[in-house]
């Protein structure tokens, strides 16, 4: 299936309430447009879905059908954005006001994963205190870089260091 990558970072998006059905809907419209679909009829019946009730299941039908569990996993996709988010920051088209809800509801949807406390601690701090700057910048520099070239959450977490994170905590 083409693009399916695309389609499992709309379905966490929309999840976490950062996306809209309508960027899932595109996607199925993209694949009969391109005539990518292979018959498929859930992917049929997503392009002509209108509502967040039609959409889920329609989505969930297709990536459970062709993706591997690996691109399934919602580390790896809360990564992949994360890596999206710093290139925005980078940018400046994100502030670290607009990451912090970002980033902490992320945490809260992955159930407080290791690898991101420090994270989301340094950029719920940056919001306020202007000395959190730098070492929330370190942080999101660190972990953005390892989730850029990690295909897999295995292999994040057999690069990721808590010591590295720990080094950025602002108040050392």
């Amino acid at each position: 299936m083409e693009a399916l990558e695309e389609l499992i970072r709309s379905r966490f998006l929309f999840a976490l309430g950062f996306g809209s059905a309508k960027d899932c809907i595109a996607w199925a419209m993209d694949r009969l447009r391109l005539d990518q679909e292979g018959n498929d009829l859930e992917v049929v019946l997503l392009a002509g879905a209108s509502e967040r009730d039609d959409v889920l299941p329609w989505v969930d039908a297709i990536i459970h059908r062709y993706a591997d569990s690996s691109q399934m996993d919602e580390q790896l996709s809360a990564g992949k954005y994360l890596v999206s988010l710093h290139e925005r920051y980078r940018a400046g088209a994100e502030t670290v006001d607009s990451l912090d809800q970002k980033i902490s509801k992320l945490y809260v949807h992955l159930h407080y994963p290791g690898w991101l406390v420090m994270l989301a601690r340094n950029c719920e701090y940056a919001t306020d205190l202007p000395a959190s700057i730098e070492p929330f910048v370190s942080e999101f520099d660190y972990i953005a870089g390892l989730w850029g070239s990690a295909s897999t959450p295995a292999e994040f977490l057999a690069k990721y260091s808590r010591a590295v994170s720990d080094s950025h905590d602002w108040w050392k």
